[in-house]
């Protein structure tokens, strides 16, 4: 499974955005050091918040912690509101950092905002619809 990307005009352009909200700043200068990477970027970020690397296993930290959010995020009318309004104003710096603390308040994970922004930023990448609807990658077929 290919990683989802930001490119670094986007990332820029969310920088800016966020150029008042202290905690994304982190979190966006990660993004920069990881090119781009979405799931690396959360990683080091979790094992920053944490004090553990995360484990090796079959599906990794960003895997399950996405597979959470899905279940917490998609059914809730008001985050839902938050996001469409955001869509609809796309450079309102101050919704975009309400939906990043909306997401670190409704969540029952510990994650910090700079977790919360990666979390943000990957879910206005790929489009709530295809948050809530990709669950998990299918299996690859063993070669005979």
């Amino acid at each position: 499974m290919n990683p989802i990307l930001l490119n670094f005009t986007e990332i820029d352009e969310m920088q800016e955005l966020l150029h008042d909200y202290p905690p994304a700043d982190e979190a966006m200068e990660l993004l920069k050091k990881h090119n781009g990477r979405l799931d690396t970027t959360f990683e080091e970020l979790w094992t920053q918040a944490n004090g553990i690397e995360p484990l090796e296993a079959q599906k990794s930290i960003w895997q399950v912690t996405l597979k959470v959010m899905r279940d917490e995020l998609c059914g809730h009318e008001g985050f839902r509101a938050i996001l469409n309004e955001y869509l609809k104003n796309p450079g309102n710096a101050a919704l975009l950092t309400t939906l990043v603390v909306s997401l670190s308040q409704i969540t029952t994970l510990p994650i910090n905002p700079a977790i919360a922004t990666i979390i943000i930023l990957y879910i206005l990448k790929v489009g709530l619809g295809i948050f809530c609807e990709y669950t998990e990658p299918t299996s690859p077929t063993s070669a005979s």
